[in-house]
């Protein structure tokens, strides 16, 4: 039996790692190429074939993934001009973006006449996960869907959490990223706190590291607090501010009381404001020292 021809636009810091297993592990791969071209390249020659457009890729694709920032981007991939939806064929579409539930629900219904079916498969880890293809994937949509794209999530996903009906994938997404971004926070609230009392990052992490508050996204935050690893943990302070704003949209539509997410996310609606939107999320730390006057390094 022939496999799904799959097209996967959005192969970046997450995308290329996913796009590379797709293709090495047996699926004919179709990408488009955005502005980088070194990913592309490198997947053409690992034998995947680049499409001139997004119309062209749904011509040649039977499952596309989406890897892109967030729910314009998606919207505008399907249904503006010259977007997936332009095609007009039979597709499924799995979103492994960060994506708006409620926009995500209502492409879904507006897409099904067309004969495209639109699930929500999030991610979660890291890009070093997804080129290991060790990622996590919820999963939203129906189980006939489902089982027909499992075989292309389990090409770049260690772990697969089925979550609901379509919307409930990206639901789960914002509330695994309020958490993860919530640390965040309390680790740079933290810091500053001790170093306004003479305690040193490298004294809080003994503490903490192999307790109960030690967890893997701890180890990733504190990899760039002790050893300055640009590369410890590339998710943007842009992206982290874009999700909080989507769960306080959750929220107030829902009518949810959610003052820790208010305060999670004016944490990085601060650092955006002070110029900072394009750096990582664990360098909020210095971010949120520097605004009272300490620092966080020796030098």
């Amino acid at each position: 039996m022939a496999l799904d021809r799959v097209g996967f636009v959005g192969v970046g810091l997450m995308g290329h790692g996913m796009a590379k297993n797709i293709v090495e592990k047996g699926h004919p791969l179709t990408i488009v190429a955005h502005r980088n071209r070194e990913p592309v390249e490198d997947l053409k020659s690992r034998g995947a074939r680049e499409a001139a457009d997004l119309h062209e890729l749904a011509a040649q694709s039977d499952i596309v993934v989406l890897c892109v920032t967030g729910s314009p981007q998606v919207e505008a991939t399907l249904t503006g001009p010259g977007g997936l939806a332009s095609a007009g064929k039979e597709l499924i579409v799995c979103d492994c973006s960060t994506s708006d539930p409620s926009s995500t629900v209502k492409l879904a219904a507006q897409l099904a006449p067309q004969g495209i079916t639109l699930v929500d498969t999030p991610l979660s880890r890291t890009p070093k996960d997804a080129e290991a293809g060790t990622l996590d994937v919820m999963a939203g949509g129906d189980d006939a869907t489902f089982d027909r794209i499992r075989p292309v999530l389990e090409k770049f996903a260690g772990r697969i959490v089925r979550t609901g009906p379509v919307g409930s994938g990206h639901t789960m997404k914002l509330l695994n990223n309020f958490i993860a971004m919530g640390y965040a926070a309390l680790y740079s609230e933290a810091l500053t706190l001790g170093a306004k009392a003479g305690l040193t990052p490298q004294v809080f992490d003994s503490v903490i590291r192999d307790g109960r508050m030690d967890c893997p996204f701890y180890r990733t935050f504190f990899t760039w607090v002790l050893e300055r690893d640009p590369n410890a943990h590339r998710f943007t302070i842009a992206n982290a501010l874009k999700d909080m704003t989507y769960l306080s949209g959750y929220a107030n539509a829902s009518g949810t009381v959610n003052p820790l997410g208010a305060a999670v996310r004016n944490s990085f609606a601060l650092a955006a404001g002070a110029g900072r939107a394009e750096d990582f999320v664990p360098m909020l730390s210095d971010v949120i020292a520097g605004m009272n006057g300490v620092k966080l390094t020796a030098k």
